[in-house]
């Protein structure tokens, strides 16, 4: 980890698949400080490219000032732009004659045998990644169906494009994309895919893999409990024993649709100035990303961080943007709140302040996601499980971020169990309306 200790650091190297304390790092960033980012588009490209070791091109781990084992890090996401004018998505079909354990991550060629080959590409379409060894189709994925996306200017609609478009656009696909200088992914535009002419879809941009560097490295589309799943009994060199090991990962791989600019996410921190890192965003997607992929796109970031000390996490938490929260976890009105306290003086019993918080959990499947959450909740809060159930069943819920396995547990959080944490500082800053009582703003 570098010694220099920046307020602003922009950073423009990346990994080619991993997140672990071994790789190189790119700087320190001072606590309160800003980083900046233009990251590659994650998912299809280096899922096409042979020699990438996961599914993702992220940066390189970011350190924050004074970030220590058993701290968090708060990280509030500024902006995030969208510099693609295009990309190419849908749901994959695997070459098992291309890979062994996981195509996302030992890849191998066909013919020569060659591990984690060199490519060249030869051409557009599913046959344009090529061995450089033997000149085989060298790629683990193809796709079952799939769609070419074009933006307007300003990126707020995207719209499906027929073969030509698509085309027109793998010819141009590494300006299309708008891939860093440093990137080493190929672009998906070269697939030109051309399914499904004519949608017409709203872009609400987001980052789909930002987290913490785990104490293990890692996969960096595997650091999630269901990605992860890969990676139990794998004979390659990131396989783990049993489920026991995949504790280790940070959950950076949410594909949460409300990790986007206002939000502010909370990451644990598992090696020493906790290494954050920032890929995968997404110019749309649905609840649960129902392809298990969506629109892939390059683009800026800008996140401020700060060190949270001594606020030791079992998992990542999330404070969405008021609007993205689920209506019964909302913060009350100043109605309701009155009307609330007419009903405690009737029975003698004092209203709770609360405010909102999601609780990150990932497993195998959507239930193991949701028990993983409940976990997660009940040691940050030292309270029961049945605790965790009836405060999320009557003040909260559970949201699907991504098929198979990963949750946000939404629940309007006492107080005093946010300062048990370490955690109300934050939060009362996030939701400023708790510091305007008795004038609560209307939702």
């Amino acid at each position: 980890m570098s010694e220099q200790i920046r307020d602003l650091l922009e950073v423009d190297e990346f990994t080619p698949g991993l997140v672990g304390p071994e790789q190189t790092w790119a700087g320190t960033v001072s606590d309160g400080g800003r980083i900046e980012t233009h990251t590659p588009a994650g998912c299809w490209g280096p899922m096409i490219t042979p020699s990438f070791r996961g599914g993702h091109e992220v940066t390189r781990p970011i350190g924050v000032e004074g970030a220590e084992v058993g701290d968090a890090i708060a990280v509030h996401i500024r902006d995030v732009e969208v510099t693609s004018v295009a990309t190419s998505t849908g749901s994959m079909a695997e070459r098992d004659e291309a890979f062994a354990d996981d195509p996302f991550v030992d890849h191998r060629c066909p013919e020569c045998g060659t591990e984690w080959p060199e490519t060249i590409v030869e051409g557009t379409g599913e046959e344009a990644i090529r061995c450089e060894e033997c000149g085989a189709n060298a790629s683990s994925f193809g796709f079952e169906y799939g769609y070419t996306v074009a933006f307007d200017e300003d990126r707020t609609v995207g719209l499906t494009l027929d073969h030509d478009g698509a085309h027109e656009l793998a010819t141009r696909a590494e300006e299309a994309m708008a891939l860093p200088e440093n990137s080493q992914q190929h672009p998906i535009l070269l697939y030109e895919p051309d399914e499904m002419p004519g949608a017409l879809g709203r872009l609400t941009p987001f980052i789909g893999n930002i987290g913490t560097t785990p104490a293990v490295e890692l996969p960096d589309s595997h650091n999630a409990g269901d990605f992860g799943q890969f990676l139990i009994g794998a004979s390659h060199d990131w396989g783990l024993a049993d489920e026991d090991a995949l504790a280790a990962r940070t959950d950076g791989h949410l594909d949460s649709n409300d990790v986007r600019p206002g939000a502010t996410l909370v990451c644990p921190v598992r090696v020493p100035g906790g290494g954050l890192y920032v890929g995968d965003l997404h110019a749309n997607q649905g609840d649960g990303e129902l392809s298990l992929h969506t629109t892939d796109v390059s683009g800026r970031t800008t996140l401020d961080v700060e060190v949270l000390k001594n606020v030791d996490l079992p998992g990542p938490l999330l404070l969405p943007n008021p609007a993205d929260l689920p209506r019964i976890a909302q913060p009350y009105s100043n109605t309701e709140r009155q009307r609330g306290q007419t009903l405690g003086k009737q029975y003698d019993v004092d209203v709770d302040d609360a405010a909102p918080l999601q609780v990150i959990g990932s497993g195998a499947t959507i239930n193991d996601a949701t028990q993983n959450a409940f976990d997660r909740a009940s040691e940050l809060f030292h309270i029961s499980e049945g605790e965790v159930r009836a405060r999320c069943t009557f003040t909260g819920g559970v949201e699907i971020a991504r098929l198979p396995g990963v949750v946000q547990l939404s629940m309007l959080t006492p107080i005093e169990l946010l300062e048990s944490a370490g955690l109300d500082s934050l939060v009362l800053d996030k939701y400023t309306w708790l510091r305007r009582r008795p004038k609560i703003i209307e939702w």
